[in-house]
């Protein structure tokens, strides 16, 4: 195994889309050598507590077998992973539809709406207004997920549409390529 980074992301991609899954499972996994390398399971024991002093994610101990599972941090961490990743693939073929975010937090949760700015940036969304963000690229589903896990209902509205006013998509366009 790689650096700390590598396997921490590696810890978090086995979990992503999973209810728990059982940590034997998740070490057999990711053990490269199947002679159980003693360095790759001390590396992988020191990640999986580190991740979970970060609360990334959550150890659950029952009589018979311990669980892994993420986080609304550490689903928030991964999709950060993803978008930063060089293999990122935004796809090329426009389904003609525009997504529309409209964000509305207070200065009380300051920290949580730059952290959503930033993602917002990061796929490639144009800012309109203050709090109002377009893009024709389908992330609208991570943002669904970021709704749902940080429990902003009415804080973040998601808006599918396939129009759009001729000035406004000729400015969208224009600048998705700054």
């Amino acid at each position: 195994m790689a650096k700390k980074q590598e396997i921490s992301s590696k810890i978090l991609n086995a979990l992503s889309g999973k209810q728990a899954v059982k940590i034997k499972e998740l070490k057999n996994d990711l053990v490269e050598d199947q002679q159980k390398n003693q360095t790759q399971n001390y590396a992988l024991n020191r990640s999986i507590k580190n991740m979970g002093d970060l609360g990334l994610i959550e150890t659950i101990k029952s009589d018979r077998e311990d669980y892994a599972r993420l986080t609304a941090k550490g689903r928030q961490k991964l999709a950060s992973i993803k978008l930063d990743s060089k293999s990122t693939l935004i796809s090329n073929n426009w389904d003609g539809k525009w997504r529309i975010i409209l964000l509305d937090l207070p200065e009380s949760r300051k920290a949580e709406r730059e952290s959503i700015r930033y993602l917002l940036k990061k796929a490639n969304f144009v800012c309109l207004k203050n709090s109002a963000w377009i893009s024709p690229y389908p992330f609208e589903h991570m943002f669904e997920n970021i709704k749902k896990d940080l429990g902003l209902t009415n804080e973040i509205m998601i808006i599918v549409t396939d129009k759009l006013d001729e000035a406004s998509e000729k400015y969208i366009l224009e600048n998705l390529a700054k």
